[in-house]
């Protein structure tokens, strides 16, 4: 199986709702870094942090949440994933969609580390109060 494919294996899974499928192709010590200056930044070590930090929260917080890739680019042992963000926040309303990149690395058909960037004025917006 090649690297897009594991890649593409997660975000068909997210799209299914299927947190067991998002999970299976990471690491123990994945590294997940989410940008500056949004809502989850920092960076989660192993799968139960990021879904703690990161996958719950979205789920608590967003209505629709959809992740819309574009394109994915074969690096090798990385992977480029150019896409959108869209939802609507549960507290305030307001709906969002925002530009985003995701650089994925991968040893031995498993995901090591993550980080993405994103516009996250949009993002950000939609929550403010």
């Amino acid at each position: 199986m090649k690297n897009t494919d594991i890649v593409a294996g997660h975000y068909a899974a997210s799209a299914r709702g299927d947190l067991d499928g998002m999970l299976a192709p990471f690491a123990s010590d994945i590294r997940w870094t989410e940008a500056e200056g949004s809502l989850y930044a920092g960076t989660y070590v192993g799968p139960d942090a990021i879904v703690a930090g990161v996958f719950a929260p979205i789920g608590a917080q967003f209505d629709g949440f959809t992740v819309e890739i574009e394109s994915l680019f074969d690096a090798g042992d990385q992977v480029i994933a150019l896409g959108h963000y869209s939802g609507r926040h549960r507290g305030t309303g307001r709906a969002f969609r925002t530009r985003m990149v995701h650089f994925w690395w991968l040893e031995d058909g498993k995901v090591v580390r993550f980080e993405q960037v994103v516009d996250n004025a949009p993002f950000n917006a939609a929550v403010a109060d």
